[in-house]
C-alpha cells in the first residue's frame, strides 16, 4: 500500500475519502479529528467492522491520540471485552488524570456489568475534575435509578437542573422519582419553587397540573394547564390534559373545544377523537359520538379503547350483536385486559350465550378481577348450566376473598341440595341465614325446588 498523493486533497467529506481509500487500496492521510468523525459515524450507524478498520489505520497514523485510544476502549466495550477496555482506560487515566471522558467510560463499563455502586464511585471521582458537571450528575442519576435508589437519583437530577434550568429531561426524572417515593406534596412544592424562577416553563406547569389532577384538585390542575398553554400555545399535551380536567368538571362542551384545538395544531390523533366522542355521548349527542369514534378508528385501528367505546355505545342502544363484535376486536388487541373479558361476559349474557358468558367471567377472574359480583355471576351461570362441581370450585375461590358472605353461603346450600348432599346443604343454609336473612330470596330465584 502506498501513501496517497496530493490529488486526493480536494475531498470535502472524510467518510467518502476513507471509503475510496478502502476501494483503491491506497493509504491516505487524515488528521486525528477526521478519524474521530469517521469512527464515530461508523459506531453510530452500527457498522463496527468499519469502525475497527478505521481505528486501526487511525492509530497507525496517530498512535498517541488520547481521543482515538478512548474510541478503542469504547469499541472494546461494545464487544464486551471489559477487561481490555479497563486496562486501556487505567493507562489513559495515568496519562491524563483530569480527563473526564476516561472516568465516564469506566463508569459505563461498570454499569454494563451491573456494578452500579462501582460506577457511582468512579463518577464521584469525575465530579472533582469535570468541566461538564451536568453530564456526570445525569449519568449518576441513571445509575441510582438502576439501584432503585430514588432519593439519591432525585438529588442527582436536581443538581442537573441547578446547572441548566432548561434540562427538561432532568425535570421529568425528578418528578418520576418523587412519584416512586410517594412524595406528591413535596413534588408540588418543588415545582412551585422552580416556577418562581422559571415562570414560563411549560413543562413544569404541565407536570404540576398532572400532580393536581392525581390529587383530584381539578380547579388548580386546570389553572396549571392554562399556564402551560400560555407558556407554549402549541403544547399539545397541555391541551389534552386540560380537556381531561374539563371532563372531570363535567364541562363537556369546553372539553370538546380543547380537544378540537389539538386537531388543528397538529396531525389528528385517535385519542383526541375518542375523547371528543365520549364528551358528545355525555351531552346526549350519540350520532356525533359515533362519528368521532369512527374517526378515531380511522386514525388508529389498533387503539383498543376505541373498540371498547364502540362496544359500550352499542350496549346502550341494546344492539348486543354489534357490541359483541366490537368487544371481540378489543380483546384481539389486548387479550390480557380484565375489563374487556368482563364486558364480553356481560354482553354474551344479554345474548343468552350462556357458555360464552361463563368463559368470559372465568377469564376475567383468571386475570385478577376478584369483585364479588364477578364470582357470583359466574357461579349463577354455572348453576344454570348445571355444572355444579365447577360452581362449587368457583365458590371455594371466592371464599378466599370473601369469607362469611351470605350470598355465597346460600349458593353453597342450593348446589349441595341439587347434588343430594342434604347435611352440607342444611349447614350452609343455616350459616347463610344467620349471616343475613334478607338474601334468602336467592334460594327461590336460583333453586325453586329447594326444601329442607
Amino acid at each position: 500500500m502506498q501513501l496517497g498523493s496530493s490529488h486526493h486533497e480536494d475531498f470535502d467529506f472524510p467518510i467518502e475519502k476513507f471509503e475510496l481509500m478502502l476501494k483503491t487500496n491506497e493509504v491516505l492521510f487524515f488528521d486525528a479529528a477526521e478519524f474521530e468523525n469517521i469512527i464515530g459515524h461508523y459506531i453510530d450507524s452500527g457498522r463496527l467492522a468499519l469502525a475497527k478498520k478505521a481505528l486501526k489505520l487511525a492509530l497507525d497514523q496517530h498512535p498517541k491520540s488520547v481521543n482515538l485510544l478512548l474510541m478503542k476502549a469504547e469499541l472494546y466495550t461494545f464487544e464486551d471485552k471489559f477487561e481490555k477496555a479497563m486496562d486501556l482506560l487505567e493507562d489513559l487515566k495515568s496519562l491524563e488524570p483530569n480527563n473526564e471522558e476516561v472516568y465516564i467510560l469506566m463508569a459505563n463499563i461498570y454499569s454494563k456489568q451491573d456494578l452500579h455502586l462501582q460506577s457511582i464511585a468512579i463518577l464521584k471521582q469525575a465530579l472533582k475534575i469535570a468541566d461538564d458537571l451536568i453530564e456526570i450528575h445525569s449519568i449518576m442519576g441513571m445509575e441510582y435509578l438502576f439501584l432503585e435508589d430514588f432519593e439519591n437519583a432525585k438529588e442527582s437530577y436536581i443538581k442537573c437542573l441547578e446547572n441548566d434550568e432548561n434540562d427538561y429531561t432532568a425535570l421529568y426524572n425528578i418528578i418520576y422519582c418523587f412519584d416512586f417515593l410517594n412524595q406528591n406534596e413535596a413534588a408540588v412544592q418543588f415545582l412551585k419553587g422552580f416556577l418562581d424562577k422559571q415562570p414560563y416553563c411549560e413543562v413544569a406547569w404541565h407536570q404540576l397540573g398532572k400532580l393536581y389532577f392525581e390529587a383530584k384538585d381539578y380547579e388548580k390542575a386546570l389553572e396549571a394547564f392554562e399556564y402551560a398553554i400560555i407558556s407554549d400555545e402549541y403544547f399539545i399535551g397541555a391541551y389534552l390534559e386540560k380537556g381531561k380536567v374539563l371532563e372531570r368538571l363535567k364541562k363537556y362542551a369546553e372539553a370538546i373545544e380543547c380537544y378540537t384545538l389539538t386537531l388543528q395544531i397538529d396531525d389528528p390523533t385517535a385519542f383526541a377523537y375518542l375523547r371528543i366522542g365520549k364528551c358528545f355521548l355525555k351531552l346526549n349527542q350519540p350520532e356525533k359520538a359515533l362519528k368521532h369514534y369512527k374517526k378515531a378508528l380511522h386514525e388508529d385501528p389498533l387503539l383498543d379503547k376505541v373498540w371498547l367505546a364502540l362496544s359500550d355505545y352499542h350496549v346502550k342502544i341494546k344492539d348486543y350483536k354489534k357490541a359483541l363484535y366490537y368487544i371481540n376486536k378489543a380483546i384481539n388487541i389486548d387479550e390480557e385486559n380484565v375489563l374487556y373479558w368482563k364486558h364480553f361476559a356481560i354482553i354474551n349474557l344479554e345474548l343468552d350465550n350462556i357458555k360464552d358468558s361463563a368463559f368470559g367471567f372465568k377469564k376475567s377472574l383468571e386475570l385478577g378481577n376478584y369483585e364479588l359480583e364477578t364470582w357470583i355471576t359466574r357461579t349463577d351461570i354455572l348453576i344454570e348450566l348445571q355444572h355444579y362441581e365447577d360452581a362449587i370450585q368457583t365458590l371455594n375461590h371466592a371464599e378466599v376473598f370473601f369469607t362469611n358472605t351470605a350470598e355465597l353461603e346460600y349458593r353453597y346450600a342450593g348446589i349441595y341440595f341439587q347434588l343430594g348432599e342434604i347435611e352440607k346443604s342444611k349447614l350452609h343454609f343455616d350459616k347463610a341465614y344467620a349471616l343475613d336473612s334478607n338474601y334468602r330470596y336467592i334460594m327461590r330465584d336460583l333453586f325453586p325446588d329447594f326444601n329442607l
